[in-house]
């Protein structure tokens, strides 16, 4: 497969292998749960509310998404036989998957949304199997478009949290001085914190401007903890608790969006092992990338199983890693831990689910234009010659089109719309056919 290729990250304080301190441990673990909490638990929010679900199903749902999330983690991390890529690499409910889900249950219920999300994972790991020989396909050009796209399409969804978020939008103070200023504060805050030469602030720097945001937000009343004593008690994982049913349509549904999630777990493997100072090409990296996209089918079909959607590996966490240095796998096991009980107890988790969204979203903003920023490095890294120019150019006119000017595809059947809403999928399907097809001469 060719030399190694090192990267070199200066900014680095603890490398892949190395065991932080407990106490620098559970500050950077505890500064990548605040940043992928909300993330994890807004799609089942959503495909709840879509399907009309009873309060009690909707909890449970929510409670399983951070238990799936915690062991698919720690399966990533660890890495056990061929499954998992060894990496500080975190898993969520991924949002690709919502459109698909929700026309499932729709017509089929939980148990055939269930059912498909279990069948169609196996196209992911029958990927996973053959990734060595589709590098033709899946080029450092490719899984750097595709990076700098999800950076470049959550950027969207940090901004709207700034503004308030949903609920603000819904009220009508959506871009209130209060919003953008509690967000504004805590950027400012991660930036300063982030530049300092001590490490242990440096390292701190998420955790500080999420508290004071959180303290202040808390000050100004806009956030209410008394609804916390109406959940009490414990969620028990209880497999195949809805039952399950298989539909086929809406396992096409699914395995299409299993593909592309293929694409997009490879492109933040690629960031990953970029910011962690681990090879990008050669023999460790493709089976590092194997085993990480196994295990993103693998833990999805297992979150299936315990009544929870797909997982994929989240950008933002590649990020938080950039931001404060600490790309130590055994910080994932923390991680994992923390998510665990979490879902285990829903009171706890109902804590951090009161956070304002302006105040996360001037901690995600920041972090999802460092995620866009490593795929630019990862294009970076290659030949710019007249071929990448227009891969390049299609692939960003193309993704950004739809998330732009989503109305562009309203006349389309509603099956192809939902897939193709993603500006990562239509972006990232858009390099692969553009590298494979377009030949030039030089």
């Amino acid at each position: 497969m060719g030399k190694e290729q090192l990267t070199d990250n200066p900014g680095l304080i603890y490398g892949l292998n190395d065991r932080p301190p407990l106490k620098e441990t559970f500050f950077a673990a505890l500064q990548h749960l605040l940043a992928i909490f909300v993330a994890i638990i807004t799609p089942p929010l959503i495909i709840a509310g879509a399907l009309k679900l009873d309060l009690e199903t909707t909890g449970f749902l929510v409670s399983m998404a951070l238990f799936a999330s915690g062991i698919s983690t720690f399966i990533q991390c660890r890495r056990l036989g061929p499954i998992g890529c060894g990496l500080l690499c975190i898993q969520g409910t991924s949002f690709s998957f919502i459109g698909p889900i929700i026309s499932a249950g729709l017509t089929g219920g939980l148990s055939s949304v269930f059912g498909a999300c279990i069948a169609a994972s196996s196209v992911e790991m029958l990927i996973s199997r053959v990734l060595k020989y589709t590098r033709r396909v899946i080029t450092p050009l490719v899984s750097g478009i595709v990076v700098t796209l999800i950076g470049m399409s959550l950027i969207k969804v940090g901004i709207s949290a700034c503004g308030g978020g949903e609920a603000a939008k819904a009220d009508g103070s959506f871009g209130a001085m209060e919003h953008v200023g509690l967000a504004a504060l805590v950027l400012v805050l991660i930036i300063f914190f982030n530049r300092s030469s001590n490490r242990y602030l440096r390292m701190s720097s998420i955790v500080i401007g999420l508290a004071v945001g959180y303290v202040l937000a808390w000050a100004l009343g806009m956030v209410d903890f008394s609804s916390v004593q109406s959940f009490s008690g414990i969620n028990i994982p209880v497999p195949f608790r809805y039952g399950i049913s298989f539909d086929i349509s809406a396992v096409i549904g699914l395995a299409l969006v299993y593909l592309i999630t293929a694409i997009e777990a490879y492109g933040d493997i690629t960031a990953n092992s970029l910011i962690s100072n681990e090879p990008i090409e050669g023999e460790k990296f493709v089976k590092r990338a194997s085993g990480g996209i196994l295990a993103d089918g693998f833990n999805s079909m297992l979150a299936g199983i315990f009544n929870s959607f797909p997982n994929s590996i989240f950008a933002q966490n590649n990020g938080m890693i950039q931001l404060t240095g600490v790309a130590s796998r055994y910080v994932g096991y923390f991680i994992a831990g923390f998510l665990v009980l979490l879902g285990l107890f829903p009171a706890v988790g109902l804590i951090f689910s009161l956070m304002p969204d302006s105040v996360l979203g001037g901690a995600t903003l920041l972090m999802f234009g460092t995620v866009a920023a490593a795929g630019i490095r990862i294009i970076a890294s290659q030949k710019i010659d007249r071929k990448a120019t227009l891969v390049m150019a299609l692939s960003f006119s193309f993704g950004l089109s739809v998330e732009l000017v989503p109305e562009i595809l309203c006349q389309l059947p509603e099956t192809v719309r939902n897939i193709f809403s993603s500006g990562i999928t239509t972006g990232g399907l858009t390099a692969i056919l553009a590298n494979l097809l377009i030949r030039i001469k030089e």
